[in-house]
């Protein structure tokens, strides 16, 4: 199973999370009913797919244990599992973050210890 988890989020709406304690999700999360994370192996092609050329972008890692049963591994994209978390993210479940920069050929440039 996966121990770190990830979100893609524009900084400033993660600094107004910050300064609240708590992160309710992005409007598609809201739209939704849940925060939408990605595994490390989901992460690249879901900055690709729906970040695309977004710059200030934070990375944004949360263990899985800290999460409990609000946390489920549901079908998505192509069958694959993503994680899905029903509720907000307290900001202090969050075991890093880290900016998410664009590369020359505008592909978001990850951490190396995303796997």
């Amino acid at each position: 199973m996966h121990s770190l988890i990830y979100k893609i989020v524009p900084r400033d709406l993660w600094q107004k999370a910050e300064a609240d304690g708590i992160f309710s999700g992005a409007a598609i999360d809201l739209k939704d009913g849940y925060i939408h994370f990605s595994t490390g192996a989901q992460a690249r092609e879901t900055a690709r797919l729906h970040f695309a050329g977004i710059d200030g972008l934070l990375l944004v890692a949360v263990s899985t244990s800290a999460l409990g049963d609000r946390l489920k591994f549901e079908p998505s994209r192509g069958g694959d599992l993503f994680p899905h978390l029903y509720g907000d993210l307290p900001v202090s479940l969050v075991a890093w973050q880290k900016p998410l920069p664009l590369g020359p050929d505008g592909l978001h440039i990850f951490p190396e210890l995303v796997r």
